[in-house]
């Protein structure tokens, strides 16, 4: 006991009172000395009842802490978490996620495999509350739906670009810095970018440690994907890159839709190609949510969640590049609030 390291858990969080209370629990049941453990829940000035479930955790499970993030964004809450925290291993985790018992024996497991790698996750079990997020949910761990978001899909164990919830060596912040307190979106993927180029290595490991609570709303989701596109470009901006490959495809996906109608009146060839195209898509999606959920009804359902997926994304991604390239200008005070 005395060779394990202390572990700092970071959970930035507003109006949160439905997820909260079941986050705190899997925390209590982790199955890791409670001395060598401490829990920062950094609360954006929730007007729910959130900061009460967690005073009241507080004087059960001293380990537990409240902290109030003023500015309420998530990279201010993950920055004042990190600055109050003496762990050695320090995890930034959803107020919507759950922690497998297992979760910190697994991430240190991992860490062992090669003393390179800066930070560990394992897979996510997506967990539905109703109909809606049960499609959602499908759709979100389809390779068709989200690309190679392997902690999504449980498809490859190894290295990658991105892990949710993701472990940290300290060292990690010491040199690469903390989040990026103007990204409402996307901070933990630029972060990840910006270690790798300092020459940490991310790794997944081939184990469920977490559920995670699927939002049970197409509009909700709409705008949280569009979000993340919108983001990704002020993010690709800073770094003068593209930071991976499956970020474009949604928005090239976009460009293909917009071109369909207008080539018909200039090119009876590309016009017929991507009427092709476009019926290549859907059968590929409709073979892939029917390998998810047979039924006539949900295949259906599935691949309206895919559009959605896709859709919001990618024009979240061009209303970026008019906003940051064509306009030169900064986000908006309107896109700095977080849906959910």
């Amino acid at each position: 006991m005395n060779n394990l390291p202390k572990v700092s858990i970071i959970i930035p969080c507003r109006n949160e009172e439905k997820y909260i209370g079941k986050c705190l629990d899997s925390l209590v049941k982790l199955d890791y000395p409670k001395n060598l453990l401490e829990v920062f829940v950094c609360d954006g000035l929730s007007s729910d009842n959130t900061k009460e479930i967690v005073s009241n955790y507080k004087i059960l499970f001293p380990f537990i802490k409240l902290l109030i993030n003023e500015k309420q964004t998530a990279p201010y809450a993950m920055n004042r978490g990190i600055s109050e925290s003496r762990g050695d291993i320090i995890v930034i985790l959803g107020a919507h996620t759950e922690l497998f018992p297992n979760y910190i024996k697994a991430c240190l497991d991992a860490f062992n495999k090669d003393p390179n790698i800066g930070c560990v996750g394992g897979f996510v079990e997506n967990v539905p509350e109703n109909s809606t997020s049960e499609i959602i949910s499908f759709a979100m761990s389809s390779p068709f739906g989200v690309g190679n978001v392997h902690f999504r899909t449980g498809k490859s164990e190894g290295y990658v670009d991105t892990v949710g919830p993701g472990a940290y060596k300290r060292e990690v912040f010491e040199k690469s810095g903390v989040f990026d307190v103007e990204l409402t979106r996307n901070q933990d993927d630029e972060f990840n970018f910006r270690i790798q180029k300092d020459g940490f290595r991310i790794y997944l490991f081939g184990v469920k440690i977490a559920r995670y609570f699927v939002r049970a709303s197409y509009r909700k989701l709409f705008r949280q994907y569009y979000q993340y596109g919108y983001w990704k470009v002020y993010v690709n901006k800073k770094h003068k890159t593209i930071t991976t490959i499956r970020q474009i495809i949604p928005f090239l996906f976009i460009l293909f839709l917009i071109n369909i109608i207008p080539s018909y009146f200039y090119c009876n060839f590309v016009f017929l190609s991507s009427l092709l195209l476009l019926f290549f898509y859907f059968v590929s999606g409709f073979v892939f949510a029917y390998k998810i959920r047979g039924s006539l009804l949900n295949v259906f359902r599935i691949f309206f969640c895919f559009g959605i997926l896709h859709i919001s994304y990618g024009l979240g991604y061009l209303h970026g590049l008019i906003i940051f390239f064509i306009l030169n200008q900064k986000p908006s005070e309107r896109s700095k609030k977080i849906t959910r």
